[in-house]
C-alpha cells in the first residue's frame, strides 16, 4: 500500500449502496441536488457532497435550498455554492432529494417549480424510517446514523477519493455525521458510524473543528433564546415528560434568527428523568414539535400522530393547530406513551 492510500478500508460495508444509486447518477449530466428547507448539516452535507460526485463524473450539479443558509453552517466550505432555486438556464435531467421523509419537506421551490419535480425523475436518498418513499428508485437505510454515512458509501463505491476538492467533500460529509450523531453521543452510532468517521478522518476531515462550532460556539442572541426558552420549562409524568415553547415573541426580543433554534429540544433532553422531550415553536397559525426520546418510547408514533415523522428518537411534525391547542393535544398523547412505557418497564 503506498503512502497516499487510504487505511480505513470501507469497502465491506460500500457493498450495500445500491448499484442503481450508482447508475442515475453516473447518467445525470444535469443534476439537482435539493435537501429540506430549515436545513441542518446533514442536508446540507449530503446534497453538497452529491453534488461534489456528480460533477467528478463530468456532470453539471446545482445545490438548492430553498431557505437561506444558516449562519452555523457558513464555516463549511462550500456552502457558498447552495442557492434558494434551481438555475433557469439549466434543463435537468436528474433531481437527488436528500434527508426528506417526504417530497413536501423540501419548501417552496416544489410548488414554485413543480413542472421540474413532476418531469424529472427524482432519486430519493434517505435514512428516515419514516421516509415515504416518493422517488424513481429510493435508497433508504434507516440504520445510518445520517444521510452523510450513506454518502461517504457512495462515494467509496463510485471511486471518488474523500480528499477529494480540496477536503471539502470530506468536510461536509462528517459535519452531517457530527451533527445527526449528536457529536457522537446519540444511539443511532454503529460500529459502521466510526469506521466512517474514521475514514473521514484520515482524508482530512476537522472533527474537532466542526464538534466546536457545531456544539460550543454560540451567539450571544442565541444564548438569550435558550434561556427564554428554558425558563418556561414545563414537565409532567413524574419528570418523565417534559417540554417548552420557542415563541415568535422570543426571536424578536433576542434578536435571534430561527435557525438559532437549533439545539434546543437537545438541551430539554437533558433532563434527568426525562422519557420524552418537546420543543413547540410557533408559526403562523400552526405549530411546529421537535421531539427527543429514550429507550421506551418511540418519537415517531409521537409525530406519527400528526403526520410526521423521523427516527425513533428524533422526529418532528408540524401540527395545524395555534400553539396552546397543539401543546394540549400534542401533551396529551405524549402523556399515554409515557404511562406504556411505565408499564412495560
Amino acid at each position: 500500500m503506498s503512502p497516499s492510500e487510504p487505511r480505513v478500508d470501507l469497502t465491506r460495508y460500500a457493498a450495500s449502496v445500491p448499484q442503481e444509486v450508482i447508475d442515475r447518477l453516473r447518467a445525470g449530466r444535469r443534476v439537482l441536488t435539493i435537501c429540506h428547507e430549515n436545513p441542518e448539516a446533514d442536508a446540507l452535507g449530503s446534497a453538497l457532497a452529491i453534488a461534489l460526485l456528480v460533477e467528478a463524473n463530468g456532470g453539471v450539479a446545482t445545490p438548492v435550498c430553498a431557505d437561506p443558509m444558516p449562519a452555523m453552517y457558513k464555516f463549511l466550505p462550500g456552502m457558498d455554492r447552495f442557492r434558494q432555486e434551481p438555475a433557469a438556464d439549466i434543463d435537468y435531467d436528474l433531481l437527488v432529494v436528500g434527508d426528506c421523509g417526504e417530497l413536501e419537506r423540501i419548501g417552496p421551490v416544489l410548488q414554485s417549480h413543480r413542472a421540474l419535480f413532476e418531469r424529472v425523475p427524482i432519486l430519493d436518498i434517505d435514512h428516515h424510517v419514516s421516509n415515504r418513499h416518493f422517488g424513481a428508485f429510493d435508497w433508504i437505510d434507516a440504520g445510518s446514523s445520517a444521510t452523510c454515512e450513506m454518502v461517504t458509501l457512495l462515494a467509496w463505491r463510485m471511486g471518488m477519493p474523500l480528499t477529494a476538492a480540496d477536503g471539502m467533500l470530506a468536510s461536509a460529509l462528517a459535519a452531517g455525521v457530527v451533527m445527526d450523531t449528536g457529536n457522537f453521543q446519540h444511539t443511532n452510532m454503529t460500529p459502521r458510524t466510526l469506521v466512517v468517521a474514521a475514514a473521514l478522518r484520515e482524508a482530512g476531515a476537522p472533527f474537532s473543528e466542526i464538534a466546536r462550532r457545531l456544539y460550543r460556539t454560540k451567539p450571544n442572541s442565541q444564548l438569550v433564546l435558550f434561556g427564554r426558552v428554558l425558563a418556561r420549562l414545563g414537565s409532567d409524568c413524574d419528570g418523565r415528560l417534559v417540554w417548552s415553547t420557542l415563541e415568535l415573541a422570543d426571536l424578536a426580543a433576542a434578536g435571534a434568527g430561527s435557525d438559532e433554534s437549533e439545539g434546543l429540544v437537545d438541551m430539554l433532553a437533558q433532563a434527568r428523568d426525562a422519557l420524552v422531550a418537546i420543543l413547540f415553536k410557533e408559526a403562523a397559525g400552526e405549530t411546529r414539535i421537535s421531539v427527543r426520546t429514550r429507550d421506551g418510547v418511540d418519537a415517531t408514533v409521537l409525530t406519527g400522530t400528526f403526520g410526521g415523522g423521523g427516527h425513533a428518537r428524533a422526529a418532528g411534525a408540524t401540527v395545524c393547530l395555534p400553539t396552546p391547542e397543539a401543546r394540549r393535544v400534542v401533551l396529551a398523547r405524549a402523556a399515554e406513551l409515557v404511562a406504556a412505557a411505565a408499564a412495560a418497564g
